[in-house]
C-alpha cells in the first residue's frame, strides 16, 4: 500500500475536496481520508518506527481505504479481516500472520475475542475504532518477501487460507483491468463485495484509489439498495459475482436500471450465457464474463467489444503478460480446444499463504506455473472457458455424476436465473443429486425439469432426483455460492419431502 499511499497523499494536495468515497456514512474527501491516514500513521509511528503488520476490520467503508493508506505511509503490510468473522477465524489468522497490531471497532474485537494477553496495549485509532498494540517491537516487514496484503479466503481443508499479494500484483491486475474495460480517470467505481476478500480489496477499494476515482459501496448487500446507488452515482464499473449479479436482474423495476454503466465484470462461481445474456438485456448493461482466483487476481477479461459469445459464453483472454494453459495428467500441454487441468502464470501470483508469519512458497510446477484446481479449455484465439472444478462429483450407486455437467444442462433451460446442484444422502445409494434454481417467472417443478431435459437429449442417469426452488441461492460472506450450505439446505429439504419430490432413476 505505500505505492497508493503516496499516490493519495498528492491526490489530497492537489484537490483536497475531492469525493474519494461514498458510503452509508455519506461522501468523504480524499483530504479528509488522508488527513485521517496521517494521523493514525502518527500512532502507529509512536509505538514503533518500524513497518508493521496490521489486521484491520474491513467493512465497506471510507475507515477501511483510511487504515489501509495509514499502514501504507508506514512501509508495513495490511491484513484485512471481515468484522463478521468468528473467533476461531481470528485465531487462524493470529496463528498465520503473527500481526503486531489490530484496528477495529470496539464490537468487533469482542467478536473476534482479542486476547488482552497478546495485545494488552489500547488507544484510539480514529473515530471509534481501537489501536491494539502488542507492546513488543513490530516484526521485520521483510518476512513477508515482498508482499504488502494479506486476506483470508476459503480452503478446501476448511481452514480460511490467508493470501499474501503484492502491491506490484494487485497494481497490475488493476491497470490490466481498466485498460481492457476502458475506464477514465475520476469515474465511479463500485465496491460492493464485503473488502475483505482478496478480489473486492483489489478491484473494490484499490482500483478506484488508483484510477483517481470514487469508490461507492453499500453498507448492507440488497440489490434495491445496489441498483439505486450504481444509477445515482453514475457507476462506469464494478465487479460482481454471479449470484449478486443475477440478483440485479430479478429485482422489481431493474429495466433499464444500469443502462448508464459501462460494464460490469462477473466472476467467482458458475455462470451461463443464456441467463447472462438475458440479464444485461434485462439491465441496460454489458457484462464480462472473467475467471480469477485470489492467488492471482483476476487474470483473464473479454473487451465491452467483444461479441456475446465471447463476453458471456467464455471467461475471457489473458491479461498481457499472463498464461492460462490447459494440461494433461502428466502435466504436459493440451492443444487448442482440448479440455485439461488449468495452469497460471503471471504478474498477479501471489507470494504464498501466510503460515507462522512468513509466506509458504507456493506449490508452482518446475516452470513456476500455479495448478489452479479447475478444468479449462484454451480456444485457439486464446480465449478460455473454465468448465468447473476437477473433483466435483455425485456418486450415486457406485456411479460418478458430473456436477458441472447437471448444472449446465439445467442452467440452459429457459426461465432459470441460477441453479446449483448437490449431493444429498441416501441410505441405499450413498448419495443423490438435489437442485436448487433460482426462477424468473413459472416455479419449475422436477417433472417439468426432467422432461426439459429429456426434450434436450440429456441422459436419465444425470438428471436430478430432487428439485427446490428458491428465492436465492445460499451465500457465503463475500456473496458467492456457498456449496456447503447449499448441501445443508437441500438435504434439510430432502429429508421434509422425500416422498413427493423424489423421481426413480
Amino acid at each position: 500500500m505505500k505505492v497508493l499511499a503516496q499516490e493519495m497523499v498528492e491526490r489530497a494536495r492537489r484537490a483536497p475536496g475531492d469525493i474519494a468515497v461514498i458510503d452509508e456514512l455519506g461522501q468523504h474527501t480524499s483530504g479528509e481520508i488522508m488527513a485521517t491516514a496521517h494521523a493514525l500513521a502518527e500512532r502507529i509511528a509512536a509505538i514503533d518506527g518500524r513497518g508493521p503488520t496490521v489486521i484491520i476490520q474491513a467493512d465497506n467503508t471510507w475507515r477501511t481505504l483510511a487504515a489501509a493508506l495509514a499502514v501504507g505511509l508506514r512501509g508495513g503490510v495490511v491484513a484485512v479481516f471481515s468484522p463478521h468473522a468468528t473467533e476461531s477465524e481470528f485465531r487462524f489468522a493470529l496463528a498465520d500472520i503473527d500481526p503486531d497490531l489490530v484496528i477495529a471497532e470496539p464490537a468487533a474485537l469482542s467478536r473476534w475475542d482479542v486476547p488482552a494477553t497478546e495485545f494488552p496495549d489500547a488507544a484510539t485509532a480514529f473515530g471509534d475504532h481501537v489501536l491494539r498494540s502488542r507492546g513488543v517491537p513490530f516484526g521485520p516487514v521483510q518476512r513477508w518477501r515482498g508482499g504488502n496484503a494479506i486476506a483470508m479466503t476459503s480452503g478446501s481443508t476448511g481452514r480460511p487460507k490467508c493470501v499474501v499479494q503484492s502491491e506490484d500484483a494487485i497494481r497490475y491486475a488493476c491497470r490490466s483491468t481498466i485498460e481492457a474495460v476502458g475506464l477514465r480517470p475520476g469515474e465511479s467505481v463500485g465496491a460492493f463485495v464485503p473488502l475483505s476478500s482478496v478480489a473486492a480489496f483489489c478491484f473494490g477499494m484499490y482500483l478506484p484509489a488508483f484510477l483517481g476515482g470514487t469508490m461507492v459501496t453499500l453498507g448492507r448487500w440488497t440489490p434495491a439498495a445496489a441498483l439505486d446507488a450504481m444509477a445515482e452515482h453514475r457507476i462506469a464499473w464494478t465487479m460482481l459475482v454471479p449470484t449478486m449479479a443475477l440478483q440485479l436482474s430479478v429485482t422489481a423495476n431493474s429495466a433499464g436500471r444500469l443502462a448508464g454503466m459501462r460494464a460490469m465484470t462477473v466472476g467467482g462461481g458458475p455462470m451461463n450465457q443464456r441467463a447472462l445474456a438475458e440479464a444485461e438485456a434485462k439491465l441496460g448493461t454489458t457484462f464480462l464474463r472473467v475467471f480469477g482466483m485470489s492467488e492471482c487476481l483476476g487474470h483473464t477479461t473479454p473487451r465491452p467489444d467483444d461479441p456475446p459469445e465471447i463476453r458471456l459464453g467464455r471467461d475471457g483472454r489473458p491479461f498481457p503478460g499472463t498464461v492460462v494453459r490447459a494440461v494433461d495428467e502428466s502435466g504436459a500441454r493440451l492443444p487448442a480446444g482440448a479440455i485439461g487441468d488449468a495452469q497460471v502464470k503471471g504478474p498477479s501470483l501471489f507470494v504464498g499463504y501466510a503460515r507462522g508469519g512468513v509466506p509458504g512458497r507456493p506449490d508452482l510446477t518446475a516452470d513456476g506455473f500455479l495448478p489452479t484446481g479447475d478444468l479449462v479449455e484454451v480456444a485457439a484465439d486464446g480465449s478460455i472457458r473454465v468448465m468447473g472444478r476437477q473433483k466435483q462429483i455425485i456418486i450415486r450407486g457406485g456411479r460418478n455424476i458430473d456436477i458441472n455437467e447437471m448444472e449446465s444442462a439445467i442452467a440452459a433451460l429457459p426461465g432459470i436465473v441460477q441453479v446449483c446442484v448437490v449431493p444429498v444422502p441416501d441410505e441405499l445409494l450413498g448419495e443423490r443429486a438435489a437442485a436448487l434454481v433460482v426462477a424468473d417467472g413459472v416455479t419449475p417443478t422436477l417433472t417439468g425439469i426432467t422432461d426439459r431435459l429429456a426434450a434436450a437429449g440429456f441422459p436419465k442417469f444425470k438428471w436430478p432426483e430432487y428439485l427446490f426452488p428458491v428465492t436465492d441461492l445460499p451465500q457465503n460472506r463475500v456473496g458467492k455460492l456457498s456449496r456447503p450450505d447449499a448441501i445443508q439446505l437441500a438435504t434439510r429439504l430432502a429429508a421434509a419431502d422425500s416422498n413427493s419430490s423424489q423421481v426413480g432413476l
